[in-house]
């Protein structure tokens, strides 16, 4: 179904948003449009919102499966101002977000749904679940000049780490189970990228509730949305695979020039598969066998 916008989705109510979970997936280009709707579909997604511009192109067996929602990606704040109309028009729906080109995966998702995860995270009391953010990228830059190919994916198999999250109302004290946590292109190609974008934590699973807010840096305005794991043990990660740091770098005058290749002594192909990010430790399955 084709939305003008989100006031003309959220005017429909209950309608449109009593059925989750559901996947925000906001379009920023055209790049892989397709197949990031298709996999957060197979994922078990209820609903899979697009918020795009009216100008893109979508598949016809999208349009008929999809939210799709026109929508300016390009305006300041656009991330933010979208996810805290829907969190406000939807309290107490389990919502997902990421951008095209970017794929969700999480343990055991071959073989389980988003519903039968979130099922178990909620009999674990949390209502929201730390995301990392893993970057792909092609493995030759002449033949795929913007770093993005799904065949010829690879990601960095080592150099990721975390730092305590400074609590600044508190003299800086380290904030209870927050961590910033950097790796991957970002980490490597840092001199390219603005200190506040370095960041590979999401919380891209939440519950929505009135009055939560997300900033532009990906946390939440309640402090336990942004912990990574319960008091009392290790919950369930997912993780974000995406071509976006990727993509951003080649297209940027600044750093274009300077990146020949992406591919370095830690670079694995991509199998797509959770069993790899999982021997890898780029998340983790907690108590759920």
């Amino acid at each position: 179904m084709h939305h003008t916008g989100l006031d003309s989705f959220i005017a429909q109510g209950s309608a449109t948003l009593a059925d989750g979970p559901i996947a925000i997936v906001l379009v920023e280009d055209e790049v892989e449009v397709d197949t990031t709707l298709r996999h957060h579909i197979q994922c078990g997604f209820a609903q899979v919102l697009a918020l795009m511009p009216s100008s893109f192109t979508l598949a016809r067996d999208l349009e008929e499966t999809v939210q799709r929602i026109d929508y300016n990606m390009s305006a300041d704040g656009a991330m933010e101002k979208a996810i805290n109309r829907l969190i406000a028009a939807a309290p107490g729906q389990w919502f997902y977000y990421c951008f095209n080109a970017e794929y969700l995966f999480f343990p055991f998702c071959e073989t389980r749904s988003v519903i039968e995860l979130l099922g178990f995270h909620i009999e674990e009391r949390r209502d929201s679940m730390l995301s990392y953010t893993v970057d792909l990228y092609a493995d030759d830059l002449a033949q795929y000049p913007d770093a993005v190919s799904l065949e010829n994916a690879h990601l960095d198999r080592s150099g990721y780490y975390a730092l305590a999250r400074p609590d600044i109302a508190n003299h800086n004290h380290p904030k209870e189970r927050q961590l910033d946590f950097f790796g991957g292109l970002r980490w490597r190609y840092e001199e390219h990228v603005p200190p506040t974008r370095r960041k590979i934590d999401r919380i891209a699973l939440f519950k929505a509730k009135p009055g939560l807010t997300i900033s532009a840096d990906h946390t939440f305005s309640e402090e336990e949305y942004n912990t990574f794991a319960c008091p009392w043990h290790h919950n369930i990660t997912a993780t974000i695979c995406s071509f976006r740091t990727a993509k951003a770098l080649k297209r940027n005058p600044g750093s274009k020039y300077d990146i020949e290749t992406f591919k370095w002594h830690n670079s694995a192909p991509f199998e797509w598969h959770s069993r790899q990010l999982l021997d890898l430790g780029l998340m983790e399955s907690g108590q759920w066998f």
